[in-house]
């Protein structure tokens, strides 16, 4: 009975940290625990339910996501999205196989998306979400790389795959994230950020790839029974479909050691492979259990890992004052590469592994390509966290944001923030000064010729010094002052982008300029609602970025920067048809990505658009123009008209 008690209390703790793990995971894209660790309590998790018969309400072997909490429109799914049974072991595999011929494919490492196009159009797109009900991206779709908007196909098809952002991408991608210091740890949580976004700009920046891997519904389509034939008509309609071959218990370790050789040159993250019957009435003749289909299966990589000893955690600092940190152990042998350091992310993963200077450690290459710690053997919790920033010696924090636990420099004058600061303002998407690397940041920080950003374009004060230092001379400072004033012009979007306001990132820059007409006293004056109604600017990022503007010495390093610069219009073509009208819109949009896309038509053509109706409205624009809704009656009584969007595009083709 006692030990009845011990296994049931056991599942009361899993049951909660799991479920902790997966909010952040799903919901937050962060993590508290490393994929490793989370697969080990898993499957201790589910083998203590079987053995007491205990399975807890929310218990994580029982659901197949995290509920959805966004501000993303909701959608049920029309068949709950299950997720795979898993093993490890090939001889699972080949149970599985049986007889039967089946396509074995890559698991992609991406987040989840069913499609749906009527009349040869993408109509719909919804996440997978927690499998029962999923979040609308159909805006954001549309702006993924590889996505037929039309298709040859009239009737209706439904088909699902996965999103997906390449490691290249993801590198890339990361160095231009406004808050690049608290950067996305992996793809998946990248790809998942940049497919969630209310901005479909935002997306349309990040890359974004889909690789259809199942067909739903394609009615009056015979594929003969044949999974290969349905791939087939997808890659016939333009999808990128996930790689795949056939495959029998004969020749499946054959196939296995095929890709597994295949990923390390492989850009899109994979987690391991599917098998899936080939013989469609089969496989669907099987049914599912409450949480798996039986006509597939997944094989997760059996990771490498080798044992080594920790020998240091290093704190890295950076821009925004996250301290990071990374654990130093004896190299070892990992996958064909030599392996001495990983990042454990966070604060949170470092307790969870209670890690400790000279601690036994196991460690791993996550998807075969990412370093990580897999287990720690010895657990003596002694690795200090410091109290003091290692670049600086200021004063450190532990900031929580939900379950995860960061450090934080509360110097404002550390200098790795500083050199940070000034790489992110020199950089191609901001003032784009090349020539400008780290290490030549921190030389001239370092002898104070660089104190805040308008000394970039004073160099030439000092010439002398500056091209007696290692590494420069009279063409590289020659070079560099050149490229110095050529950035002296440049846009409200790149300055705004270079300042490096927390969460601005390239795309939210663009967004903030335009809606104020690239007028910086309008955009540094901007109060928190005027900014939480541009479209793709939520309450966080509007708070963030009015906090800057209030700080007197960043307004008068700001006030001398701007002496140095002239800041252009962005072009704008168009006929300002709509010059001092203002606009409120309501409802939904069928014509336009969303109400942000129509919001941005208005203003390119000199309009305003509003959240409430009021006297000063010409128009409100509302497709159900003829409900009762409290818009409509307010505009009404004031005698606005009520216009739909075919009525807005015809006013704006006949320019009004």
């Amino acid at each position: 009975m006692a030990d009845r008690s011990v296994q049931i209390n056991r599942i009361k703790e899993l049951t909660s940290l799991l479920s902790k793990a997966s909010r952040a995971y799903y919901r937050d894209a962060s993590e508290i625990m490393s994929d490793r660790e989370y697969d080990k309590l898993y499957d201790e998790l589910d083998r203590l339910e079987k053995e007491t018969g205990v399975r807890l309400t929310g218990s994580p072997t029982a659901r197949v996501g995290d509920e959805t909490l966004s501000e993303l429109p909701k959608e049920r799914h029309e068949k709950p999205m299950l997720s795979l049974d898993k093993t490890k072991n090939p001889e699972d595999v080949k149970a599985f196989l049986g007889d039967q011929r089946a396509l074995i494919s890559w698991k992609l490492d991406g987040l989840t998306i069913v499609l749906t196009y009527e009349s040869g159009a993408l109509v719909k797109a919804v996440t997978r979400g927690n499998g029962e009900i999923g979040e609308v991206i159909t805006p954001n779709a549309r702006k993924f790389q590889n996505i037929p908007l039309t298709i040859d196909y009239k009737g209706e098809l439904i088909l699902r795959g996965e999103a997906v952002i390449g490691y290249k991408d993801f590198n890339r991608i990361n160095e231009e994230i406004a808050e690049a210091d608290a950067r996305y740890k992996n793809p998946r949580n990248l790809c998942s950020g940049s497919v969630r976004q209310l901005n479909s700009a935002i997306t349309a920046e990040r890359s974004v790839r889909f690789y259809a891997f199942a067909l739903v519904r394609a009615a009056g389509v015979d594929f003969h029974n044949s999974r290969s034939e349905q791939f087939d008509f997808l890659a016939e309609q333009g999808f990128d479909v996930v790689e795949h071959y056939f495959v029998t218990a004969e020749t499946v370790d054959e196939r296995i050691h095929f890709f597994e050789n295949a990923i390390s040159d492989h850009d899109i993250p994979s987690d391991g492979l599917v098998f899936t019957y080939e013989d469609i009435a089969y496989g669907e003749s099987l049914g599912s259990t409450a949480k798996y289909p039986r006509n597939s299966y997944a094989f997760k990589w059996t990771d490498e890992i080798a044992k080594t000893t920790l020998r240091e955690i290093e704190w890295s600092p950076s821009r925004t004052g996250l301290i990071n940190p990374v654990a130093i152990f004896d190299p070892v042998e990992l996958e064909g590469t030599t392996v001495s350091r990983a990042s454990v992310h966070n604060v949170s993963i470092m307790k969870s592994l209670e890690l400790g200077i000279g601690d036994t450690i196991e460690v791993y290459k996550a998807n075969m390509i990412i370093p990580q710690i897999a287990e720690n053997l010895t657990r003596s919790a002694g690795a200090p966290i410091p109290a003091t920033c290692p670049a600086c010696g200021g004063r450190t924090r532990i900031q929580t944001l939900g379950d995860v636990e960061t450090l934080y420099c509360e110097n404002p004058d550390c200098p790795v923030k500083k050199i940070k600061a000034f790489a992110l303002f020199t950089s191609r998407d901001a003032l784009n000064i090349a020539g400008l690397s780290e290490a030549t940041l921190e030389k001239l920080l370092a002898r104070g010729f660089v104190r805040e950003y308008r000394d970039l374009f004073h160099l030439e004060d000092h010439r002398e010094e500056i091209t007696e230092m290692e590494g420069f001379g009279e063409k590289s400072f020659e070079n560099l002052r050149n490229s110095a004033e050529k950035a002296r012009e440049t846009t409200l979007a790149r300055l705004l982008y270079g300042l490096g306001i927390a969460n601005i990132g390239v795309a939210t820059a663009k967004l903030i300029a335009a809606a104020f007409n690239d007028n910086i006293d309008k955009a540094r004056n901007a109060g928190e609602e005027e900014l939480a109604e541009i479209s793709g600017v939520g309450g966080v990022i509007a708070e963030g970025y009015v906090r800057y503007f209030q700080d007197p010495a960043k307004n008068r390093a700001l006030d001398n920067l701007l002496a140095e610069l002239t800041l252009r219009q962005e072009t704008n073509t168009l006929e300002q048809i709509f010059d001092g009208e203002t606009f409120v819109i309501t409802g939904s949009v069928s014509h336009f990505a969303n109400r942000g896309a129509l919001k941005a038509v208005i203003e390119q053509r000199g309009g305003k658009v509003a959240s409430s109706v009021s006297s000063k409205t010409k128009y409100l624009i509302n497709n159900d123009n003829t409900s009762g809704s409290k818009k409509n009656r307010e505009a009404r009584e004031l005698g606005i008209p009520v216009i739909t969007e075919e009525e807005f595009l015809t006013m704006m083709e006949e320019g009004k």
